[in-house]
C-alpha cells in the first residue's frame, strides 16, 4: 500500500502546494494529503484555490505513477495553490471504514475465519461488505449490530504501522480479502491497522483515531449474492 501523507498526518486538511504537471481539467501536486481512494473506499474531494479563483477536486486518478487531481472545470493551471479537503466527507469515510473493520473482525471471529469478497465505502453515509459465507444464517448476521456498536462505545484506540509483506502473508488473519492482494510500499511493506485488542489487519484506507469518534451504526440489509456471498449493508445512524 503506498505511503500516503494522509496516513502520516490525518488531521492535515488544509495545505499549500505547487502544481508540477497539468493538463486541461487535472493537476499533479508536489504534495497532497488527499486519500486517492482504493480498496472499495471512494477518494477525498477538496477545494483548490489558485491565482484566478477556485475549483473543486472531484477525483484522484493514478496514472503512470502520478496522482492526477481531477478538477470540475477544464482549466490548465500552474504555480502555487491552496488545498482544503472536504472535512465532512473525510470524517464520514473514516467512520464507515472503521466500522467495516469492526464488522469484519466480528464476522471473522464468529463465522470461522470468513473472508471478505468485496467492499464499497461511500461518502453518502453508507457502506457494504461482502463475505464468503455460503451457509450463514442471515438472522445471525443481523445480530452483529449490537456488538458492533458496543465496540464503538468502548472507545478503542485505532493505530497503524507497517510490516514486511512476507511477514504479513505468513501471519494468519492479517490479509482478509479472498481475491485482492494488498499493494506494498516500494520497500516491500504493507500498512496494518489495529483496533484495540479486537482486530489487526492490512488496510490502506482512512480511519478514526478512536472508535468513540464514530456515530452509531445500523445494519440496514443482508443480501444473498450468488451461492456463497452474503452482502451486509450498514449506514451511520
Amino acid at each position: 500500500m503506498p505511503h500516503y501523507l494522509c496516513h502520516d498526518e490525518p488531521d492535515l486538511l488544509e495545505f499549500e502546494t505547487a502544481i508540477v504537471d497539468a493538463r486541461p481539467g487535472a493537476v499533479v501536486l508536489s504534495i497532497s494529503a488527499l486519500h486517492p481512494g482504493g480498496g472499495g473506499q471512494v477518494c477525498d474531494t477538496a477545494t483548490l484555490t489558485h491565482t484566478h479563483g477556485k475549483a473543486r477536486i472531484t477525483d484522484v486518478l493514478h496514472e503512470g505513477g502520478l496522482y492526477w487531481h481531477v478538477l470540475d472545470q477544464p482549466l490548465e493551471l500552474s504555480g502555487k495553490v491552496h488545498v482544503a479537503i472536504d472535512a465532512q466527507r473525510r470524517s464520514t469515510l473514516a467512520q464507515l471504514h472503521t466500522a467495516t473493520h469492526i464488522l469484519n473482525a466480528l464476522v471473522y471471529q464468529r463465522f470461522a475465519g470468513a473472508l471478505v469478497t468485496g467492499a464499497q465505502i461511500n461518502a453518502d453515509g453508507g457502506a457494504r461488505m461482502d463475505f464468503d459465507l455460503p451457509d450463514a444464517d442471515n438472522d445471525l448476521l443481523r445480530t452483529l449490530e449490537a456488538p458492533l456498536n458496543d465496540v464503538i462505545h468502548q472507545g478503542l484506540d485505532v493505530r497503524a504501522n507497517y510490516i514486511d509483506l512476507r511477514e504479513a502473508k505468513a501471519t494468519p488473519g492479517l490479509i482478509r480479502s479472498l481475491s485482492v492482494a494488498p499493494t506494498p510500499t516500494p520497500d516491500g511493506k504493507i500498512r496494518i491497522v489495529e483496533i484495540g485488542n479486537l482486530d489487526r489487519q492490512a488496510c490502506g484506507g482512512t480511519h478514526l483515531a478512536n472508535t468513540a469518534q464514530s456515530r452509531p451504526i445500523r445494519i440496514t440489509k443482508i443480501e444473498n449474492k450468488g451461492r456463497r456471498n452474503r452482502r451486509v449493508r450498514i449506514e451511520l445512524a
